[in-house]
């Protein structure tokens, strides 16, 4: 093992600290007590980020005569055959689209009504055109097009500096009153992340497997020997705050693992399969054994991350999301029978969220650079599905849309909205809402109609500009 920053440490220890809750006991009156707190109103968010910027011009494509024309001639060749592409009839549009020939799971969910595109979303902090950027009279997120700040921002919705929670860590700060568990409400299967820090919550945070959270401690015989030392050295009082709150950190991620594992040990397997040597499909599968023994947990809420990397594709970008792209599609689609497996399919949302899309006009390797406003998935029974919700952009380079004639569409509907969206079907009270999310103010429609409340019935689609 090499040697550990207390960065690394605290990192793979993969919880945060909580004030006033103390670790839980797994024992059979714990389980009895778990399992009687079991409840109907049980709702899971899942985010599938995508790690590098995805290019969502290829994610689902205008395949009228007219719009596809205007997209092989920005696309050039990054442009997919219009025969190949897979056809869907949002009705809001007005118009054709097809998906990218590669998801086949996601039209097939989008035309059963289980699965709707956002189109032209992103880091917004008020309605702004891309004749305002041109002109420098538009506010714009800060450090627009990196990387390192856009993943930060997606996951935090702060965009003029640097965000110390994330806006699901705030989500579920919120709602810890109304439905209270000893065991943490989010869970990424990521690593480290600040999407998942709250004021007050904790999280488990593991890269892998969360009923392991702290690597070479775990297994053999010296392993268990060296998490009994680290177990009594975590049982000190140094009298430092710092060293104190580390160590309450590690002593609930220890717990909170072994609790998630006795949890575990009780659910059955999923007769669903998932892909195999597939890293997503692994994370999915395993978000979806933790649903499963829900009861087990005693808990109501829960927010899941997940992630799939390597769309930073600025060279040799039609063969990598291909791949990409077929992974995606097959871990989505099963997850979603998963879902239905375990009879939750109306309880379970699940979205993407990406740093911002790519250009339209590719760069002199076949790739395509950074860009802005981008097209995501959001996938559950409760979706109201087989449409699209916002505004999807003008194809033409240096039109409309167009923040620097590459390619770059301003987004025309918020991060805020679209995860304000989530949040109010969650449980998040509308009044709440703009205290998690600071720029939701600036938007005449703060949520979109694209989630119903229980799922049964389906809310009149609508676009919003």
């Amino acid at each position: 093992m090499g040697r550990w920053t207390r960065r690394d440490f605290l990192q793979r220890t993969c919880c945060t600290a909580a004030a006033g809750l103390a670790a839980v006991n797994f024992n059979r009156f714990g389980v009895m007590n778990a399992l009687a707190q079991s409840s109907s109103d049980y709702k899971a968010l899942v985010c599938v980020f995508l790690f590098g910027g995805n290019d969502a011009n290829n994610l689902v494509v205008p395949i009228s005569t007219s719009g596809y024309a205007t997209y092989q001639k920005g696309r050039s060749v990054l442009a997919l055959p219009q025969n190949q592409l897979l056809p869907i009839n949002p009705p809001s549009a007005g118009a054709p689209f097809g998906f990218h020939p590669r998801f086949k799971n996601v039209q097939s969910l989008f035309n059963s009504q289980q699965l709707a595109v956002l189109a032209n979303v992103g880091t917004l902090i008020a309605p702004t055109t891309a004749a305002q950027v041109q002109k420098g009279q538009g506010t714009v997120p800060m450090n627009l097009y990196s990387h390192a700040d856009q993943q930060t921002q997606m996951q935090t919705a702060s965009f003029e500096q640097v965000g110390t929670t994330g806006w699901a860590g705030r989500v579920a700060d919120n709602l810890q009153g109304v439905y209270p568990a000893n065991f943490p409400t989010i869970i990424s299967l990521a690593g480290s992340n600040i999407f998942c820090e709250g004021l007050q919550i904790r999280s488990i945070e593991a890269s892998g497997d969360p009923t392991q959270p702290l690597n070479g401690f775990y297994g053999s015989n010296d392993d268990n020997n060296r998490l009994s030392a680290l177990q009594s050295l975590l049982t000190f009082d140094t009298g430092l705050s710092l060293i104190q709150a580390a160590s309450n950190t590690t002593t609930n991620a220890i717990q909170d693992s072994k609790t998630l594992a006795a949890a575990l040990a009780t659910g059955k397997t999923l007769a669903t399969q998932f892909p195999a040597n597939s890293y997503l499909a692994s994370q999915l599968q395993q978000v979806a054994q933790i649903i499963a023994v829900r009861g087990a947990l005693g808990i109501q809420r829960q927010i899941f991350f997940v992630h799939l990397d390597n769309f930073d594709t600025h060279s040799d970008q039609l063969p990598q999301q291909d791949s990409l792209f077929a992974d995606l599609d097959s871990s989505l689609g099963a997850f979603y029978q998963a879902t239905k497996e375990l009879g939750v399919q109306s309880q379970v949302t699940t979205f993407t969220l990406s740093d911002f899309c790519r250009t339209l006009e590719p760069d002199s390797t076949s790739g395509s650079d950074h860009a802005w406003g981008s097209h995501h998935l959001i996938m559950g029974a409760a979706v109201a599905g087989g449409d699209f919700y916002g505004s999807f952009p003008n194809l033409t380079l240096g039109g409309p849309d167009d923040a620097t004639g590459e390619g770059r569409w301003v987004p025309t509907t918020s991060l805020d909205q679209y995860a304000a969206t989530m949040a109010q079907w969650f449980g998040v009270a509308a009044a709440d809402l703009p205290t998690i999310f600071p720029n939701l103010s600036n938007f005449t429609n703060p949520t979109l109609n694209m989630l119903s409340a229980n799922g049964a019935a389906r809310v009149a689609r609508a676009r919003i500009g």
